[in-house]
This record gives C-alpha cells, structure tokens and sequence, in this order.
C-alpha cells in the first residue's frame, strides 16, 4: 500500500477501483392496475433525466470532468445512462482516501480521475400472483487514480428508496513507485461500511464478506424498520383486514430476506 501524499509515482495512477451497487426497494401493489400504476410510477420518478442528474451529482462529488452523456428509457420499462468521465488537475491538499463518509449532497472535491465511468440501469419487475413489486438499480462508479468511487456512496443509497443495497468494491491491477515497486493499492481500506454515515449505519443490519488480499470487499445491508403502511402502493393499512395485512407483510419480508441472502426460502 502507498500514500501518495509521499511516495512519488512513476507516471500516471494506474490503479482501477470500481464500486458496484444494488440497490433494491420493495412494495405491495394488490391488483394488477395497481402494478402498472407502480412500475409507471417508478419509470417516471427515475426515467433517463433524472438518472442524469444524480451521475452528474456523483461526478461532482469524486471531482470529475464530465465529456459523453449516453441514455436510454426503455419501453416497456426502466432506463439506462452512461458518463464518461476525465481527470481534473491535481490538487492534493483537497485528496482523501481515508476510511471516513461522503457527502451526503454534491460538494467540490477535486480528484485524479481518467478512462472513468459511471453508469447506472433500472429493473422495474413484478410478481405474477403475490402482489409483490420489486424495483432494482445497478449503479457502476468506476475510476482510474487517487481517488475513491466510494466517496459516492451515501449520496448514491439516500437517492433511492433502498430496503436492500449489495456492494461491491475492487481495486484492480497496479501502479509504480519511481524505483519501480509495485503498488497494488493506494489506500487503508477493512470495511465498505466505514465510508457509511452513522446514520446509514444505524438504520440498516449489514454483513461483510472480504477477501483482503485480493482487494476485494462486499458489503450486504438490509432495512431495520418496517412500517407496512410505507409498503403499500396505491392502499394503506385501513383498506386491509389484519389477517390480510399479516400475509401481506409475510410476502414482503420473505421477498426481502431471498434478496439479502441470495437464495429461495420457504413461506414463512
């Protein structure tokens, strides 16, 4: 590991790191107008602009130039949007890689970036029988240089309703010291969950799977509260009977728990 603050590289920074997230937000829509009215909700709250405007957020966030913009919403349903991303001149006084969150809203941060990206894809998807709805975005931040895409990462979960987030953090291949040393990684890294606020922390129950020596880190988080009334699309709880309610909220969370564990489970 380097600090680059005063270890004087050979060239560019060519270390890669990649955060990849899913992040998923779960309801109950009772007949299948009311899943059409959801997935049509859904499209038009996170259609292509406003994908835009939260990576664009995010470029500002990890300091970066912004040169292509490609987007796409799709028919029946979900959206895409692509940025490409360059460097900005390096200031180092303003680099951070230390183990402590992002912002929460855009801030200037001026960062080291180049050959970067950040892409984002929605899944609006539904159950054929239950009721249960279930909208999924995969978020890509990928960057070359001193910086950390994980700078992004509270704004990115606070930008969507997420019952359930997975997280994945990779930095790949190596850089150079000016007597020719490899560095496979430029900064102190034990937990994804490090770079969370206190309050993300404190709302979700969370799992670390790491693999050290390869660079590699996955984070898992799970929603704590559950207020069934927030779960309810086009309804509330008075338009159900309690034993209708229970069944309700036995669907959802077992729909939550096959998403957080990653495996089928039997009706609770």
């Amino acid at each position: 590991m380097i600090d680059n603050s005063s270890v004087k590289l050979h060239g560019f920074n060519n270390l890669s790191k990649t955060l990849s997230m899913s992040i998923f937000d779960i309801c109950y829509a009772k007949t299948r107008e009311q899943v059409k009215e959801y997935i049509a909700y859904i499209d038009e709250v996170y259609d292509a602009d406003r994908l835009t405007q939260i990576l664009t957020d995010v470029t500002e966030i990890i300091g970066a130039n912004i040169l292509n913009v490609a987007r796409q919403d799709y028919d029946p349903q979900g959206a895409s949007v692509t940025i490409l991303i360059s460097e900005e001149p390096v200031v180092a006084e303003t680099l951070s890689n230390t183990e402590e969150p992002g912002p929460l809203s855009k801030e200037s941060v001026v960062a080291h970036l180049d050959k970067s990206h950040i892409t984002v894809h929605t899944y609006p998807e539904s159950h054929p029988e239950n009721g249960i709805s279930t909208f999924r975005v995969d978020i890509d931040v990928s960057t070359c240089g001193r910086i950390s895409p994980l700078k992004a990462l509270n704004y990115l979960i606070h930008s969507f309703d997420s019952d359930i987030v997975t997280l994945d953090y990779r930095v790949r291949g190596f850089t150079r010291d000016v007597h020719g040393k490899k560095h496979f990684i430029d900064h102190k890294i034990n937990s994804i969950q490090n770079y969370m606020s206190e309050d993300t922390r404190e709302r979700y129950q969370m799992i670390d799977v790491n693999v050290f020596q390869e660079n590699i880190f996955h984070t898992k988080m799970l929603i704590k509260d559950f207020d069934l009334d927030n779960y309810l699309f086009g309804h509330g709880v008075d338009d159900y009977s309690p034993e209708m309610l229970a069944n309700i909220e036995k669907a959802l969370r077992k729909e939550m728990y096959e998403i957080f564990y990653g495996r089928n489970m039997p009706d609770m």
